[in-house]
This record gives structure tokens, sequence and C-alpha cells, in this order.
């Protein structure tokens, strides 16, 4: 599989794709990815990242690289503990994954609450490089009232 990157001089350049990059296997990552998220699972969301990845929560205006990602991920566990996300599509080509899903929490009221969100995953050697979240978290629809 190749890749078109721009080059000065062709204006494109073909080069192979790392197999773990291919937009096949980055559907079955994000899918193991995504379950380890609905487990809570820290430990096993870090092996996807690559060093120095960035998580930034563009709706939240929170932002963390590198080690401080694994306690970031953890405190959001601590505020919501029966946080789960529903995946609504899935876009994936080699070296990218966008994600569209749906949050379900209990908010501070008590309340079920959920909303909608996407995540923008570029990936390289396999390992997440960054993490960008764009929700409606801000305005999250209350489910039990």
């Amino acid at each position: 599989m190749f890749v078109n990157v721009s080059s000065p001089l062709t204006g494109c350049d073909t080069r192979p794709v790392d197999a773990r990059d291919s937009a096949t296997t980055l559907e079955k990552t994000i899918e193991l990815y995504n379950q380890a998220w609905n487990d809570h699972d820290v430990d096993a969301i870090l092996v996807f990242h690559a060093p120095g990845m960035v998580f930034e929560n563009h709706t939240a205006g929170e932002r963390v690289e590198g080690a401080d990602v694994g306690p970031h991920i953890a405190r959001i566990f601590e505020n919501a503990p029966d946080l789960t996300f529903r995946g609504r599509r899935l876009y994936t080509r080699d070296g990218l994954v966008v994600s569209e899903w749906t949050a379900t929490a209990t908010n501070r009221e008590g309340h079920l609450v959920e909303w909608d969100g996407v995540d923008v995953f570029p990936f390289e050697s396999g390992l997440i490089l960054r993490k960008d979240v764009y929700s409606s978290s801000h305005r999250a629809r209350v489910l039990d009232a």
C-alpha cells in the first residue's frame, strides 16, 4: 500500500505505508483502544500511545502530553466512574482515524446524560501521535429527567 505525500519537486511522493498504519489495521486498533476506554483501563489505553503523545480536548480547553496523559485519563475516570462510549461512525485511512461517538455518564447533579463527539487520531508506526477531541459535552442531553 502507498500513500501520497507532497513533494516540492514532483507534487507527490509515494512511500510505502507501515502495515501498522494501514486503514484496515487501524480500524482494528481503534476498536481495541475504544474497548480499553470503556473498560477504564488506563494502562491498556497508554499502550496505544506514542511517546510524547498529545491529548487535547479542544472543547474543555485541556491539553496534556507525554507522561501527563495517563494521570489525566485516570482523572477523567475518577470524575465519571460510569463513563462509556458508543461508536457512531468510523473513518479510517492510512495513518489517520476519525471516530464519531456518543458518551454516557452521570453528571454532578446525579442525572444520566449523553453527548456526542469526534476524535481525530494521526498514527505513526501503529501508535497514536495525538488525540484531538471535539464534543458537545457542554450541552449534554439529560436522559433520565
